[in-house]
This record gives C-alpha cells, sequence and structure tokens, in this order.
C-alpha cells in the first residue's frame, strides 16, 4: 500500500516551468489538484503570482504556497503547490510566445539541475520549451536533452526513451530525415546506446537483468541481406557485442511483429532504429500516459511527451496525464535508484 511517508522517503521532484505561454504551468496545477495523494510530493519553479491567476483562469482549485528552499515543500505539499520563486521580465500570457521571458525559462533549468545534482531535489521534471523562442535569449543547443547533457557535465551520452506502463522504446537515430537514417546508424551507436539503456533499467527501473528486444531497420530485418544490407552488416554486430558484454540482447527483429502483447513480454525495452518505429507504437499504446525519459544524466529527468500545447493554454483543456506520468515515473525512479546505490 502506497502512503504519504512511502511518496515522501525522497527529497521532492524540481519542476520547471517550460515555455510559460504554453500549458506546462496549467497541467502542473492539474496534476496537483487531482493526483497529490499518489504523487511525490514536488515544488514548480515559477511566479507564483501568475499561477494564482492561471488557476482561476482555467477554474482550478489549487493554493500556491511560496517556499524558500526546495525542502520546505514536503511539509507544504499536502495543504498547497510549493512554488520556489522565479521572475519572468515581462507577465506570460496564455498562447502569446514572448522572447523576453526565455532567459527566465533557461534559468530555471538550471537551477532545477543544480538542485538535483546537489541532492536538495530527487530529480528534474521538465515542462515543455518553446526553442525558437530560447535561441533569441541566447539559448545554443538542438534541444532541452543536450542542454540538460551539457550541464550534466563532459563526456555525458544522454539516450532518450519513451515509457509507458504497456512499453519503453529507444530510438538510435531521431531527428534526421528519413533517407538519412541508413548512412547516420552505426554498429557503435546502437551498442553505446543500448548499453546506457541497459544500465538505467538495472539502476532506475529495477530490472536484474534486462532484456533488449533489437529492431531491424528494413524489412523483415533484411531477410539475411536481400532486403537491404543493413540489418547485416550494422545491427547484428551489434547485437553480438552486446551479448558478448553479457546484456541479453536479441535481433535484429522484424519490427512489425515485436509491439504485439505477447511480444512485448519478451523484453524490457526496445531499441528501435528511428523515430517513428520508436514513436508510432508507444503512442498508440498509451498515448496520453507516454514519459520522455534522458538517460545516461548522472541526475533524473523526466518530460511530459508533448509539446507546449499553445493553442490550449489557458483554456482549461489541456490534459495532465502524461504531466503526472512523468512525476510518477521520476518519483519511482529515484527510489530505485537510491536502492540501487545503498
Amino acid at each position: 500500500m502506497t502512503t504519504r511517508s512511502s511518496l515522501s522517503d525522497i527529497p521532492p521532484l524540481a519542476v520547471t516551468p517550460g515555455e510559460p505561454a504554453g500549458a506546462g504551468a496549467e497541467i502542473t496545477l492539474k496534476a496537483w489538484s487531482s493526483a497529490r495523494t499518489r504523487l511525490s510530493p514536488f515544488f514548480l519553479l515559477d511566479d507564483p503570482e501568475r499561477l494564482e491567476r492561471l488557476a482561476r483562469l482555467i477554474g482550478a482549485d489549487v493554493p500556491v504556497r511560496v517556499i524558500d528552499k526546495p525542502e520546505d515543500a514536503a511539509d507544504v505539499f499536502e495543504r498547497a503547490l510549493p512554488v520556489l520563486p522565479i521572475t519572468f521580465s515581462t507577465p506570460p500570457a496564455p498562447g502569446k510566445l514572448d522572447p523576453a521571458n526565455g532567459g527566465a525559462v533557461i534559468e530555471a533549468i538550471e537551477r532545477a539541475v543544480q538542485f538535483t545534482c546537489d541532492g536538495q531535489s530527487s530529480g528534474v521534471v521538465t515542462n515543455p520549451i518553446q526553442k525558437s523562442v530560447l535561441y533569441e535569449a541566447g539559448f545554443k543547443y538542438p534541444g532541452h536533452t543536450e542542454f540538460l547533457a551539457a550541464l550534466a557535465g563532459p563526456d555525458v551520452t544522454p539516450v532518450m526513451m519513451l515509457a509507458a506502463p504497456a512499453i519503453r522504446v529507444v530510438p538510435i537515430t531521431i531527428h534526421i530525415p528519413l533517407k538519412q537514417v541508413p548512412e547516420a546508424l552505426t554498429t557503435e551507436m546502437i551498442v553505446t546506446k543500448a548499453r546506457i539503456t541497459a544500465e538505467a533499467l538495472k539502476r532506475d527501473f529495477g530490472c536484474k537483468a534486462p532484456r533488449l528486444a533489437i529492431a531491424g531497420l528494413n524489412p523483415h530485418a533484411g531477410e539475411d541481406g536481400t532486403i537491404g544490407t543493413e540489418d547485416r552488416d550494422i545491427i547484428v554486430p551489434a547485437v553480438q557485442a552486446l551479448r558478448a558484454d553479457g546484456i541479453a540482447a536479441f535481433g535484429p527483429l522484424s519490427a512489425d511483429t515485436m509491439f504485439h502483447a505477447e511480444a512485448r513480454e519478451s523484453y524490457d525495452a526496445a531499441i528501435c532504429m528511428y523515430h517513428d518505429q520508436a514513436l508510432i507504437p508507444i503512442k498508440t499504446l498509451d498515448f496520453w500516459g507516454g514519459v520522455n525519459v534522458t538517460l545516461g544524466l548522472p541526475f533524473i529527468r523526466t518530460s511530459p511527451d508533448h509539446g507546449t500545447a499553445l493553442e490550449l493554454a489557458g483554456t482549461g483543456r489541456a490534459h495532465a496525464d502524461s504531466m503526472i506520468a512523468a512525476l510518477t515515473m521520476a518519483g519511482d525512479m529515484a527510489r530505485t535508484r537510491a536502492k540501487h546505490h545503498d
């Protein structure tokens, strides 16, 4: 049975505001309102006055309580949403982007990471950012994940996992055109990301002997080279190298038969070769409950698996399911990591 004491046995989670014109604050308010009794305590870095205005706008009964430091969050969490104040340059308006607030968004991410690295918080849960706005504020990274990796220090290889109760998937290549995938794919890349995935499954998800299903690139995993040679020449050596490391990896598998319920029982994560090969099954199985997890960092990071939802901001219609799932998963990972460390 989950109790409040068992949920509070780790430092609170640090939640970043994301794009203040988007739905991030709204889904965080909703998450606290609807699920706080089953969530680990968390605090939000944001402007408390704007949160109170937003709560009234969307009709959410969410008391806001200003805290001075992360450790104060647990004491007030049951009664109010703990907020560690930050200052936006201009008052955020739902749906209206303003580059002037980019600096505050970046600073909030930096502070959340620092809190976690210092042990004051147990993980970082990030609301979605609007990269185009941050670029105007001097943001120099392709995305959230790369920025977090830079904050983590040198020699960090971040790996994106999308996770839900029914499935975990890791895309090897991500935001590149499909025609560039065969050229970009290497044995070393597959091995590196699969090793990081296997270690994270042990440390953060409690899988003592992780099983990795390695998807093929071509139809029918290439049929021994008759439908493309990448599976034979690139993926097979990767599987062999992983097995030589003692990792229970198998494949390459034909992607059209590896995501049904019976097949999913045979592995703990699917290593996929490109973006849609990974994201189509998880979004089909659990569209609202998917979580974006960054593996390979020295700290825990999860995020809702969706964008800023500018068109829904301030309407009260944004779904909080993925934020609740991200908060739940971050708390579970933190407790598992603590046990693994012990």
